[in-house]
């Protein structure tokens, strides 16, 4: 327990988390591109549910251990602050893809579907919220319909892109989610690339528990609210692999990857308020909402449905208007929540 430790010391703990975490992005990302390519599994898959689940991992200890805690709007807000920023970061890699904008060139119907499977379940979270609080053993039924629209999302992502009703129109700034044959290392097996997987994970993951603590530890010792520091703070820190990600795959052109890391690392996210139902204690985490986590909720429908438009309105070149007003709605949103906090 860190509730004694100073604040600089908190500051520097979440210093180093965030360093190791920026380390790892890198390797990481060149690795599952490969086993993308290798298992036939495409960018977009593996994008979702391999680097998206890794990346999550930091955030889904720390929201566990703040609900176990007892600190509900700390939990929910770390998971849904973590959305909301981790979604800014799309438009922050269209700046740095120069050649297209993004939505245009990675356009698919998986990843428009994402964004809407995404809004799907937080408005699930939001109705719970607003809802009667029903509760069996502590848990809220809500939290088991979570996994199952997640399962769903996933399994009908994997319809339409196997038997599409109809077809993103390609250009000449279309890039296919194809392997890739230059990203392989020669002699370099599939299961040696499942034991550095696994090996990242671990180390990625390792840094929930310190970021939780250090989170925490800062409430206690600034006085700031717990919703605050979570959707603001900690969200942060624990989204940084999304980030390095992100950018990183949209340097070696895996932009399919990118869009699935953060799309699929958000629908984690939303599955962080189904672990931390079962490890709060005092009723169903849900009635436990407060003004600040609805309006984290809502801002992170905005973002969403805005990346889903931009996927539909495809403009070939540029940011685009839904790219800045990402920008502009998380910045509004930081304000709102600074003011209410």
């Amino acid at each position: 327990m860190m509730d004694g430790w100073p604040v600089w010391l908190g500051a520097v703990v979440l210093g180093i988390a965030t360093a190791v975490l920026v380390i790892g992005g890198g390797p990481f990302t060149r690795l599952v591109d490969r086993i993308a390519d290798r298992t036939k599994m495409g960018e977009t898959l593996a994008g979702i549910v391999l680097v998206g689940a890794v990346t999550s991992l930091p955030g889904l200890i720390t929201s566990v251990i703040g609900a176990a805690q007892g600190d509900a709007a700390f939990a929910m807000n770390n998971a849904l602050g973590g959305i909301a920023l981790q979604t800014t970061f799309i438009a922050l890699a269209d700046v740095f893809y120069r050649s297209a904008n993004l939505e245009h060139a990675a356009a698919s119907l998986p990843n428009l579907l994402a964004p809407i499977g995404l809004s799907t379940m937080l408005a699930v979270v939001l109705v719970s919220g607003m809802g009667p609080q029903i509760a069996v053993a502590g848990v809220h039924p809500a939290s088991a319909l979570l996994v199952f629209v997640y399962w769903y999302w996933l399994r009908l992502s994997h319809q339409v892109a196997a038997d599409p009703m109809w077809r993103v129109k390609p250009t000449l700034l279309t890039r296919a989610d194809t392997p890739n044959p230059a990203a392989q290392r020669p002699g370099e097996s599939l299961r040696s690339m499942w034991l550095k997987f696994a090996g990242l994970a671990v180390l990625i993951s390792a840094t929930g528990y310190v970021v939780a603590e250090a989170g925490l530890s800062l409430t206690a010792q600034t006085g700031l609210s717990s919703g605050f520091v979570g959707a603001v703070i900690t969200g942060f820190v624990t989204s940084t692999p999304e980030l390095v990600t992100v950018l990183y795959a949209v340097r070696i052109r895996a932009l399919h990857l990118a869009l699935g890391d953060i799309i699929g690392g958000n629908g984690f996210d939303v599955l962080f308020l189904a672990a931390s139902d079962i490890a709060y204690r005092n009723g169903a985490i849900y009635g436990a909402m407060n003004r600040e986590v609805v309006l984290v909720l809502g801002l992170g429908l905005i973002l969403n449905l805005l990346v889903a438009a931009g996927l539909i309105r495809r403009q070939q070149s540029g940011i685009g208007f839904e790219g800045i007003a990402i920008f502009a709605a998380y910045l509004v949103g930081v304000v709102f929540l600074t003011m209410i906090g």
